[in-house]
């Protein structure tokens, strides 16, 4: 029998396994964790990875491990960058396609929360439409574009049209789902202090989907920017994927690869003003 002047030495490990098992973080654990969530640190790691990418294409530019006309150099790529800027042209590209991925990123969001709010809230709603919404999402992107043109000609409204098409479905899937899940004591809870419909919904149902509607409109704005390229395939003569496909047909493989690079860095810049207002709603509604 252990009386209590006696003390029970626990093994530094299995004092970890208990702490471990009662959620109880060491400080130097908890210390750096929140060191890996500084700003700086995230940046500095972010940027790690590329700057080694770009070391290692350089050095296999250089080094003649890759002919020239597969893989241009850095320096090339920002070369024809600075020739297109100094002719006026790439800003003119980056500006349409920006406006064409906000515009049907915008629509095809807004259209998604109502569809979602529909089929999520409502059995009728649910039995009635997603059998076709999912049958639709199946359909490849590439396969809108002639019936598109056919129907909108080769105006703006079509290009508008089909990235809307590409920010639809994230957004939808994700919100209803969310909201098909919501916790039901939540809602009775709810009604039982007389909560009913938009109230209802604004007190309960909305701040419990808040971080599913955050994360579909992050996939919407990914996906906005893939569907981009599909878009700008129909009769465009201005945007980073006609440049991309016109580099493409005169053979400039270092102005393919600059297309491809502001792609990347667009989406980057758009996705992270999206987690800052990712982080407003959270805070709003949390």
């Amino acid at each position: 029998m252990i009386t209590p002047d006696q003390r029970v030495v626990v093994p530094a490990d299995a004092q970890d396994a208990i702490d471990a098992a009662r959620g109880v973080r060491r400080r130097d654990e908890a210390g750096a964790r929140h060191a890996w969530d500084r700003p700086a640190v995230r940046l500095v790691g972010g940027l790690l990875l590329p700057l080694i990418i770009v070391g290692a294409w350089q050095l296999v530019t250089t080094t003649g491990l890759v002919a020239p006309y597969l893989l241009p150099s850095p320096a090339s790529v920002f070369t024809a960058g600075v020739e297109l800027a100094e002719r006026g042209t790439l800003w003119t590209h980056v500006v349409i396609s920006v406006q064409r991925v906000l515009l049907g990123f915008a629509v095809g969001s807004v259209i998604g929360l109502a569809v979602a709010g529909i089929v999520g809230l409502s059995r009728v709603g649910d039995v009635l439409l997603s059998p076709t919404l999912s049958a639709i999402r199946a359909v490849p992107s590439l396969a809108w574009v002639p019936l598109l043109i056919l129907w909108m000609q080769i105006g703006e409204e079509s290009k508008v049209t089909l990235i809307a098409i590409g920010a639809f479905f994230p957004v939808y899937t994700t919100v209803a789902s969310a909201l098909r899940h919501v916790d039901p004591q939540l809602v009775e809870a709810g009604r039982s202090f007389s909560l009913r419909g938009w109230s209802l919904f604004r007190t309960v149902q909305l701040p419990a989907v808040v971080p599913s509607v955050a994360a579909g409109l992050r996939l919407a704005l990914a996906q906005a920017w893939l569907f981009l390229v599909a878009a700008e395939l129909i009769a465009s003569s201005m945007g980073l994927g006609f440049l991309l496909t016109d580099s493409q047909n005169s053979g400039r493989v270092d102005r393919i690869i600059l297309s491809i690079v502001l792609l990347a860095l667009l989406g980057t810049i758009t996705n992270a003003i999206l987690v800052v207002v990712e982080k407003y709603l959270l805070r709003r509604w949390m």
